[in-house]
């Protein structure tokens, strides 16, 4: 059975670099408590009427189609990972298809959040597995900033997160020293709400029976927005922080020692982990639970915050471009976010 690899990969953000000190002008916060709590210090921002989801992705895109040798004409197969689509449907991969002009390829969306990166790679290696395609373009994109309340009251959740996107073009390889080792999948719905953005959306009490929906006027439709929701500006992401970050310190090491486990490795022998990046400190507690040095651990949301289904790519092509992943090594990514959905991969590069 042929194994599945990453024949090429790339990674695009906006030009747009905002500051933690910029972000004073609109909410009471400073650099020194962004940095303390997230250890992020900018990120990127799109260009508002300009660049969407679907355009970051396609950038991505043909950077990872020209690094992989291949041309447009011979992707068969796209999954786009995001919580931020275009619209609220059609969904992007669609979108990039029509944007790219490949053929009339099937296009498949994820909505895992901060996980569907992972997701798409575990759901492209059974394509590639089992034979069905042979060049499958996997793209995470996000475009937060046009969805975040840029206020003191939104201020907890909209310093994290930023724009952009990375793609690669999976193959299948006949060298099974190479490529995609294995996949780990979880969730746990009993907190959903935890990590979300409920509105506009069609749930009512069955999820959170403390919620009252607010009364249509009339009996079939009208709950989807309503002007209850625009006066009281109630459509904006939720982050209960802490229970996310006790969560995902517990989850992203299991998760990580489960893909090393299930191939015979230990947490030495990891060449790099990249973990999503959600908050340097829960990468950092990651790493000191696994007992990894500095120098097998790769973060960037220094520069461009939490990205949630492009953080994974765009860190793993920036280690690439730098160096920092050479054939042969032992690469593990994992996520944890929304849902909660958390997982991990392991691969030879």
């Amino acid at each position: 059975m042929n194994s599945t690899i990453i024949a090429g990969i790339g990674s695009y953000v906006p030009d747009n670099v905002v500051t933690n000190t910029e972000l004073t002008e609109y909410m009471n916060t400073s650099d020194a408590w962004i940095r303390e709590r997230t250890g992020i210090e900018e990120r990127r921002y799109a260009t508002r009427f300009e660049q969407t989801t679907a355009t970051l992705g396609a950038e991505a895109a043909k950077i990872a189609i020209e690094r992989a040798g291949i041309t447009k004409e011979d992707i068969d197969f796209v999954i786009f990972a995001t919580l931020s689509p275009d619209y609220f449907f059609p969904g992007c991969g669609v979108l990039v298809q029509r944007i790219l002009e490949l053929k009339d390829v099937g296009a498949l969306d994820i909505r895992n959040q901060c996980s569907g990166f992972i997701y798409g790679l575990s759901v492209a290696d059974q394509f590639i597995k089992t034979g069905m395609y042979k060049n499958i373009l996997l793209i995470g994109a996000e475009v937060h900033s046009y969805a975040m309340d840029f206020s003191t009251r939104g201020r907890n959740v909209s310093v994290i997160f930023g724009d952009g996107a990375a793609a690669v073009v999976l193959q299948p390889s006949p060298d099974a020293a190479r490529g995609l080792l294995s996949t780990h999948l979880h969730s746990d719905g009993a907190h959903a709400e935890a990590l979300s953005m409920p509105n506009p959306g069609f749930h009512s009490g069955v999820h959170n029976p403390a919620w009252r929906p607010p009364v249509p006027p009339q009996k079939y439709g009208g709950v989807f927005i309503t002007q209850q929701l625009v006066d009281k500006e109630d459509f904006y992401p939720y982050m209960d922080g802490p229970a996310v970050f006790k969560k995902a310190v517990v989850k992203l090491p299991e998760v990580i020692m489960e893909a090393l486990t299930a191939n015979h490795y230990k947490p030495g022998d990891l060449k790099l982990l990249i973990p999503h990046q959600a908050n340097l400190r829960i990468a950092q507690m990651v790493q000191q639970a696994l007992q990894l040095n500095d120098d097998q651990v790769f973060n960037n949301i220094q520069k461009y915050g939490n990205t949630t289904a492009a953080s994974i790519p765009l860190a793993l092509c920036e280690a690439w471009e730098g160096g920092k992943v050479q054939n042969g090594d032992l690469i593990c990514l994992a996520a944890f976010g929304s849902g909660f959905t958390w997982g991990s991969a392991l691969l030879k590069w």
